[in-house]
């Protein structure tokens, strides 16, 4: 039933975002909001599914990882329809962007226009497992600065949609990302998203522009660790791991 509802607003949703102003706030700061996709009935809805371990490959822990404290799971395929769809449809979206994002990066790769031609290149090399995951953080929970690659190919982009309400669900827990140019200082953003809306971050690298072209800055992601409460996100990466 939640795929029911929910297929039809999201399609319309995301080709009423102005992609151009994604594309130039991605350029400007490395991650840019999608506005609200997912209402509050669908958000808990997928949170939910955190407790059904047949639709998830495997669980990680992050503290056995030196990941942080937490823990998340890799949806499995066939993936449930609405995580297929947000990633099919984002794909289409982003992947202009991303193949100019990349020869500015000085690493001319033009990708597909179709998430499924994408994925057969992934596999081609590899790289088979789906990497759509859900994240669960409790009090005292955090992820550790990172960069989700997977292999050899990967997409610049990726998307996080927040599934819980910062104040009311839980309290801290801010989505974080630190950029590092060279010869410098790194920057730290602070990002809150609302319950249900999607924020696109870069996966690695992102383009800046100086006196000589564009040259690369360095970015990682994480979560400040969590006061109080429960927070779910719904992680949307497309390229497929070894």
């Amino acid at each position: 039933m939640l795929n029911m509802v929910i297929a039809m607003p999201i399609r319309q949703d995301i080709r009423n975002i102005s992609w151009a102003q994604v594309k130039d706030r991605l350029y400007a700061s490395g991650f840019a909001s999608l506005g609200r996709l997912l209402n509050a009935a669908s958000c808990n809805a997928i949170s939910g599914w955190y407790n059904d371990d047949n639709l998830f490959r495997s669980r990680i822990e992050m503290v056995r990882y030196g990941f942080g404290k937490g823990e998340y799971k890799y949806f499995a395929y066939p993936l449930p329809d609405i995580v297929a769809e947000l990633r099919e449809l984002l794909y289409r979206e982003l992947a202009p962007i991303a193949s100019e994002w990349m020869r500015d990066l000085g690493q001319p790769n033009e990708f597909p226009g179709d998430l499924q031609s994408f994925l057969q290149l992934c596999h081609s090399r590899g790289q088979r497992r789906p990497t759509p995951i859900l994240l669960r953080y409790r009090a005292g929970d955090f992820n550790c600065l990172h960069q989700d690659l997977y292999g050899e190919l990967f997409f610049p982009f990726q998307t996080i949609l927040a599934l819980s309400r910062q104040g009311t669900d839980y309290e801290g827990g801010e989505l974080v990302l630190v950029e590092q140019r060279p010869r410098a200082q790194s920057t730290p953003r602070v990002i809150v998203p609302t319950q249900g809306e999607a924020v696109v971050i870069t996966t690695r690298y992102r383009p800046v522009r100086g006196v000589r072209g564009f040259y690369r800055a360095n970015v990682r992601h994480g979560v400040s660790a969590l006061h109080s409460g429960n927070r779910h996100t719904l992680g949307i990466l497309f390229h497929d791991a070894k």
